[in-house]
């Protein structure tokens, strides 16, 4: 039998998000040598303020996105880069960081970073990656979005930034033939049933040589239009003469995974961000290199397959939740045992159990936005 949620829980429907993304992203997947995942943000549950059933997924945890979710109303926020990293030694007002989480906590809203663990785990980050640049995916149209503020420069444009990304729809049968390998396979010691082929970085071969203008097409289309994409390429070669057999690729900054070892690189190295050092020493060695600024090589994977993955996955184990506790309801309602005010509660908990939202952030974005010049 259900009991009262205790003051010092969070509600149901949160645990059911934590372990909804612990199945589909497994921590054990994570890289535990730097990063920080799992339950960063525990929310005491407040009968007199119940959250709506609802997760926002993010990639950053901004001062906007608490905005959003304290508006919307949401019972958690999944975060994918953790907003806490490191240590913190204080929580207070004065850093605005740490401030979003006392608003969030106030409000009864929790916070979940599944960071790494969605880089490598089969079907992940660095997977979609792979549909990006292969074009296995259905594009729409769409064109790139400018600040809503106006811009009084006379010589650039407002900055614009890629819109809210394509999701992989339907897989395209005219991809071209290809395989794929994980470039640094996850130890399987740390390898849970069913994840055999986790890993940090993918790298996809291709049957036949690819325009590299070809895959620009797919990746642009793929990441949501950006207004510039920054590309390094050998000296004295030109984009349309370069054809691409293997391209490597890695979520964020992936310089890490793609440049260790003194192996021979792929033709095409595909991430979020890379040092001048790191690149010019890539097209040194006659690789092809693709920025996209970090989070935009990150972003377009919630709505693409988190979004739908785990609403899926939310759904089958909420309906559980709430089949076993409305029959715990009936049986606490008749028992008198308990106070009318905590039966009443946990029917507002599960009145609305078939209702159950996943959305996308409409306010996170990457820092960086490109200024285009308007001159003829």
């Amino acid at each position: 039998m259900s009991m009262p949620i205790k003051p010092s829980e969070c509600s149901p429907f949160t645990n059911v998000v934590v372990s909804s993304m612990k199945k589909l992203y497994p921590e054990a997947l994570a890289d535990k040598s730097f990063d920080n995942t799992g339950l960063l943000l525990e929310a005491p549950f407040d009968k007199t303020r119940i959250q709506n059933n609802s997760v926002l997924l993010t990639i950053d945890l901004t001062t906007a996105v608490a905005d959003e979710a304290i508006k919307n109303r949401n019972s958690i926020v999944v975060a994918y880069h953790p907003i806490i990293f490191r240590g913190l030694k204080s929580l207070t007002f004065a850093d605005s960081q740490q401030r979003s989480l006392l608003r969030l906590a106030q409000h009864g809203i929790s916070v979940y970073s599944p960071h790494t663990a969605v880089d490598t785990v089969p079907g992940g980050m660095a997977d979609w990656l792979c549909d990006v640049v292969t074009g296995n995916f259905q594009p729409t149209q769409q064109t790139p979005k400018a600040t809503i503020e106006p811009c009084t420069s006379t010589m650039y444009s407002a900055p614009t930034y890629p819109d809210s990304p394509i999701p992989v729809q339907t897989p395209t049968s005219q991809a071209p033939l290809h395989t794929r390998s994980t470039i640094h396979p996850s130890p399987p010691a740390l390898i849970p049933q069913g994840f055999e082929l986790a890993g940090a970085g993918r790298l996809v071969t291709f049957t036949e040589k690819q325009p590299l203008t070809t895959l620009i097409d797919n990746i642009a289309r793929g990441i949501g239009l950006p207004g510039g994409i920054p590309i390094a390429i050998p000296q004295g070669r030109s984009v349309d003469d370069i054809s691409i057999r293997s391209v490597g690729m890695c979520p964020g900054s992936g310089s890490g995974v793609l440049l260790k070892g003194d192996g021979e690189l792929p033709d095409l190295l595909l991430t979020g961000e890379m040092s001048h050092h790191e690149a010019l020493a890539a097209t040194e060695r006659g690789s092809v290199v693709i920025s996209l600024s970090h989070t935009n090589s990150e972003r377009g994977y919630l709505r693409s397959a988190m979004q739908p993955k785990l609403l899926a996955e939310i759904r089958e184990q909420w309906d559980g939740v709430s089949l076993n506790s409305a029959s715990s309801i009936e049986d606490l309602d008749k028992s008198g045992g308990v106070p009318s005010e905590d039966v009443f509660q946990i029917q507002e908990l599960y009145k609305d159990q078939g209702v159950v939202e996943v959305s996308v952030s409409e306010t996170d974005r990457d820092p960086y936005g490109i200024m285009i010049w308007r001159g003829n």
